[in-house]
This record gives C-alpha cells, sequence and structure tokens, in this order.
C-alpha cells in the first residue's frame, strides 16, 4: 500500500462524489427561479437550476443544520448560565483562489439559506474592504502584491468580525470598488444582526500570524463553518484569463474604470497581458498562501475544468 492510499484511507474528510452529495436534498425543490439563477452567476461559470439542485441546495441544508445546532446550543449555554442574551450571528467563511467562483458560491448560499425558516436574515460581505487603499499600498511599496495577506488592514477585520461576533446591534465595513479598483472613502457596508454573515475572500482561512508575547488570532477562529472552493490550477489560470477576456469588452471599456488602459488591447495582447497578471501575481498568491489553507476548510468544493462541482469534501470531525 502507497502512503498516498494510506493517506487517503485516515483522510480527515468524507469524500462526496456529485450523484451521492446531491442524492441528500433530493426531495427539497430548488427555491430560486432561473432569473434569479442566471444573476448570480459570475462571468463563464455554469450556474443553472441543475447545480443549484445538485450541489447548493444540499449545502444549504447542511448549513441550515448547524444554524439550528448552535442555536440550540446558545439556547442551552444561556439557560445554564441564567442569563438571557440574543442568538450570536452564524459566521461562514467562503474561501478560494481568483476565478474559481467563491463570490458566486456566497451569493448563491445566501439567496438559499434566506429561504430557510430559521434564517430569513443573511448578510454577506466580502474582505475586499478591507484591503488597503491602493495610496496606502503604494506607499509600502506593495501595489504589485494587492490580495497577498500583507495588503490587508488584518486588524481591522479581526476587529470587524469579533464586533459582529460579539452580537453588536450594527457594525460598519468599508466598501470597494471594483470599477476604481479601490476603496471608497467614506462609504461603508453596515451589518445589522443578521442571522447569518457570510464572508468572502482569498484568505479567510489563513492561520493566525503570531507575534512574540501576543495571542494569535485569526478571522478563522470566529466562523462556525468555513468552505473552500477548489480547482486545478491550470483551470483556474484559463477561467481568469477568460474573464479578463470579457471585462475587456464591457466594465474596461467604462471610461472611470481602472482598468480603462486595457480596453483597446487587441484580443493577443489582452491574453497576454491577462496570463502575466495570473503568473506574476494570482499565482504565487494561490500556491503560497491561499492553496494551503485548503486543509482548514470544514467543506471543500471540488470543481470540474466547466467550472461544475464534481465532488464536495466533508470533515468528519
Amino acid at each position: 500500500m502507497t502512503s498516498s492510499s494510506v493517506f487517503a484511507k485516515h483522510s480527515p474528510f468524507t469524500e462526496l462524489d456529485r450523484a451521492t452529495w446531491s442524492r441528500l436534498a433530493r426531495e427539497i425543490s430548488v427555491p430560486l427561479a432561473e432569473e434569479e439563477i442566471l444573476n448570480l452567476r459570475g462571468f463563464g461559470e455554469i450556474l443553472n437550476v441543475e447545480e443549484v439542485q445538485e450541489v447548493y441546495l444540499p449545502l444549504s441544508r447542511l448549513l441550515n443544520l448547524y444554524v439550528n445546532a448552535a442555536s440550540s446550543v446558545n439556547h442551552m449555554t444561556n439557560d445554564f448560565l441564567g442569563v438571557s442574551q440574543r442568538r450570536v450571528p452564524f459566521i461562514i467563511g467562503v474561501a478560494g483562489s481568483v476565478a474559481v467562483g467563491k463570490s458566486t458560491t456566497a451569493r448563491i448560499l445566501q439567496a438559499l439559506l434566506r429561504r430557510w425558516p430559521s434564517t430569513p436574515n443573511v448578510q454577506l460581505i466580502t474582505t475586499d474592504g478591507f484591503l488597503y487603499p491602493n495610496a496606502e499600498l503604494q506607499r509600502r511599496g506593495i501595489m504589485h502584491r494587492k490580495g497577498f495577506p500583507e495588503s490587508y488592514d488584518r486588524r481591522s477585520l479581526l476587529r470587524f468580525v469579533s464586533e459582529v461576533k460579539s452580537g453588536a446591534p450594527l457594525v460598519e465595513a468599508p466598501k470597494y470598488s471594483h470599477l476604481y479598483y479601490d476603496i471608497i472613502p467614506d462609504e461603508k457596508i453596515q451589518v445589522t444582526s443578521p442571522d447569518v454573515l457570510i464572508i468572502e475572500g482569498l484568505n479567510v482561512l489563513a492561520p493566525p500570524k503570531s507575534e512574540p508575547g501576543k495571542p494569535a488570532l485569526s478571522i478563522s477562529d470566529f466562523f462556525d463553518f468555513s468552505i473552500y472552493v477548489d480547482a486545478r490550477t491550470i483551470d483556474l489560470e484559463r477561467w481568469y484569463v477568460n474573464r479578463f477576456l470579457s471585462l475587456q469588452q464591457s466594465a474596461f471599456q467604462n471610461p472611470d474604470s481602472y482598468f480603462k488602459v486595457y480596453a483597446d488591447l487587441t484580443e493577443e495582447q489582452a491574453r497576454e497581458r491577462a496570463t502575466h497578471i495570473w503568473k506574476t501575481i494570482n499565482e504565487p498568491n494561490l500556491i503560497e498562501n491561499v492553496l494551503p489553507t485548503r486543509g482548514r476548510a470544514k467543506l471543500i468544493i471540488t470543481k470540474s475544468s466547466d467550472h461544475s462541482a464534481r465532488k464536495v469534501l466533508l470533515r468528519k470531525n
């Protein structure tokens, strides 16, 4: 028996192929109209009624079970302590590479979880809002490493998640614009006592950054459930390049777009530029920082080359 087969036998994850996974919610109908589903998907992604039915509906059912279990534990703890406190938000982290579709995963889960009776108030934020403003990145000389762990205001992000988890009735997060590729000054996203908060971002499953003499915390310490959206690197590169080409013909044409400098490139030039960005920024960040966090997730969705999910791995403990 090889070492790889021994590892597979003793994996901390239960592996379920798509057919097996889909049966876990077969008796539940999709609560979203086809038009709603189309509006939730990203560039070049497979997201249709079948994908929602077979992949995301079972996941929403599982998450609903976790939310209800957490609520029950909260009630029992309050009874034990003899106190009366409101239920704190259930927090879900969604991680994965650029172009893997984690934003779509987060949006579809938000839409589905809102249909469950126990979680009508599901809110969503991305960690993009906690990137340092471009001016600060330039001052630090790390504009070329935007998206790497050091480009985030980690302290502010930790404070935000901590306040949400403490049950604060209103917590504000900075607002990020993909059009301007920067933080929007004086604009905030308000998180108001959600039943569930979904936090989506590249590095949300990163381990704590330890400092001598100081307690180490990471935002994943506040998560009740975590998801990693996975795919082969070769597929991720192709999806990123194709998305870049699509955006070049749409969003990049906006005169206010940060990326308007790419609007008039030929297709060959645009493809070369997108490949260069992938090879020098996104792929190194994936290999160095994002992919190593995959094993810290509670659940992993593995995608095929056509962007559809082919299997799910669920942590046993």
